[in-house]
């Protein structure tokens, strides 16, 4: 089935799978989100533990999805993996320990003799919700913004390993962290951050019954809901405004060596040449903010759904117009015709095809974490649970 289809369209088919795999991970950012409220929203131990141990059933979902992302990235395009994880080695290492330090925060937080305290592995949590979701953020902004590297794509083809074999080198000092510099950036890491506290506020309204913690929701979403807003908007003129790089196809050429060019208003020009796109971006925002409001002012419990699917459509939209439409989707600054496309940097024919016929198990596995998920979130979790518990995170 998969081998019959053209290369182009199995490059095309790989970066929607990136693209959901992406938008499923933020959406789980709400793990992260109310790992940073927990002192926000529990203002006793109890109150904490409660907020703790609801996170903490689901903090494997995101690291699994994390894992799995950046996997299928490696596999699909090989080249963005390589030019990204090698030159802009801080930011991803920076994010890597992020979650290194939340994993041990849900392992040893009530362990016996715990030297450290409690709350030094809650502070770890923090920073992991914190740092994390900006830095991250920040990185898939750069998919718009570009970055500093430059790719010898001769060696691409370079089967005999004579003279350099070097394909990609970074070429900005600071190896990533100079992102975080730029407005546009910067605007979506916050955004992502503000984001993420909004659907952990959700999540734990609807998994948590208890009166003190429900009562401080809705304080909570609109002292983070204005400023996510705020930031989204900012992030959004900015996209929409600003030039894009623009892929210029050229007649008898291989697509390996097709130029690169800046278009004023490329993305609004792709949410425009792709209205399909452009529907899920807007139902998936009016979602987000249907939920976000529904909750401030109807007190329903069940926004975060609401919210959820608005955040998968939203960002899923994002990734597809910064990869399709002959679009690069993570530019170089440094010399344009080192930009990578989906169609200069993923794996060949065969290792596409064959991850294809993988990816049929998705399927599969979105239905055991559906049965998972509800299994575990079967029943509210309530102060009483945790009478003579065995287990607590």
């Amino acid at each position: 089935m998969f081998e019959t289809l053209s290369l182009l369209s199995l490059q095309q088919y790989w970066w929607i799978i990136i693209s959901l795999l992406g938008s499923l991970l933020v959406f789980l950012f709400f793990v992260q989100g109310g790992q940073t409220l927990i002192f926000r929203l529990g203002k006793t131990d109890m109150e904490r533990k409660m907020i703790v141990n609801s996170l903490g059933r689901k903090w494997e979902f995101t690291f699994t999805t994390l894992v799995t992302f950046g996997g299928a990235f490696f596999a699909s395009f090989p080249l963005f993996y390589s030019t990204s994880f090698g030159g802009a080695y801080w930011v991803w290492m920076i994010i890597l320990f992020a979650f290194i330090v939340q994993a041990i925060a849900y392992e040893y937080r009530t362990k016996p003799n715990n030297f450290l305290g409690q709350k030094t592995y809650e502070v770890f949590l923090f920073i992991n919700g914190a740092v994390g979701t900006i830095l991250i953020g920040v990185a898939v902004s750069t998919f718009f913004t570009g970055s500093e590297f430059s790719v010898d794509k001769l060696n691409l083809t370079n089967i005999f390993g004579t003279g350099s074999t070097t394909i990609s080198a970074w070429q900005g000092p600071a190896h990533g962290l100079e992102a975080a510099l730029n407005i546009q950036n910067l605007s979506l890491g916050l955004a992502v951050f503000f984001l993420a506290r909004v659907l952990g506020i959700l999540y734990l309204d609807n998994d948590i019954d208890e009166k003190a913690i429900n009562d401080r929701v809705r304080r909570q979403l609109i002292i983070n809901g204005i400023p996510f807003v705020v930031f989204f908007l900012l992030f959004t003129g900015l996209l929409l405004t600003s030039d894009g790089f623009a892929v210029v196809p050229q007649t008898g050429v291989d697509p390996l060596f097709w130029t690169v060019k800046m278009e004023p208003y490329k993305y609004l020009h792709n949410f425009l040449a792709m209205p399909v796109v452009l529907t899920l971006f807007l139902v998936g925002v009016l979602a987000v903010l249907w939920g976000l409001f529904g909750t401030i002012f109807g007190k329903c419990s069940k926004g975060i759904w609401m919210a959820g699917g608005g955040t998968v459509l939203t960002v899923f939209a994002l990734f597809l117009i910064a990869g399709f439409n002959h679009t690069a989707f993570y530019p170089s600054t440094y010399d344009l015709n080192s930009s990578l496309t989906i169609m200069n940097s993923s794996s060949s024919h065969f290792t596409l095809t064959a991850m294809s016929y993988v990816s049929l198990m998705v399927p599969f596995v979105l239905v055991y974490i559906v049965i998972a998920w509800r299994a575990i979130n079967n029943k509210k979790i309530t102060a009483q649970e945790f009478d003579g518990e065995s287990h607590a995170y």
